[in-house]
């Protein structure tokens, strides 16, 4: 994926841009972050999942679904049970990046009058 071009005649609905968008867009809820940074340590089932983050199972396996339909976890069936985990070895790497990145801006964009914390999120979205 070509975020990045220096063609001229490109417009930001380039469908790479399109692309990061979404990918970026299913990471932005809190608790897919949990889920995903959780699944970084290994494979789970839901009622791990909900017993590790302290959220209904419902909520749980809202985000796991919408994480799933997105590409990004994939679920092993054993017996009744379904273990989830990462699809891509590279969304580790996007983790690992954005933690370097918030640190590079000593987590500066926590203070973002639009995008940080749940406040300035909430306002900026007009909630």
């Amino acid at each position: 994926m070509a975020m990045v071009n220096g063609r001229s005649g490109d417009s930001p609905a380039d469908s790479d841009l399109r692309a990061a968008q979404a990918l970026f867009h299913s990471l932005s809820d809190v608790t897919r972050l949990a889920i995903v940074r959780r699944l970084a340590q290994g494979e789970a089932r839901v009622a791990d999942l909900v017993a590790q983050l302290g959220l209904a199972q419902s909520t749980v396996s809202k985000h796991v679904a919408c994480l799933r339909d997105c590409g990004l976890v994939k679920g092993r069936p054993e017996g009744r049970q379904v273990f989830y985990s990462l699809a891509h070895r590279e969304l580790f790497d996007l983790l690992a990046a954005a933690e370097v990145v918030l640190a590079a801006t000593g987590n500066a964009v926590a203070l973002c009058p639009n995008y940080g914390g749940e406040d300035a999120v909430a306002e900026a979205c007009g909630e």
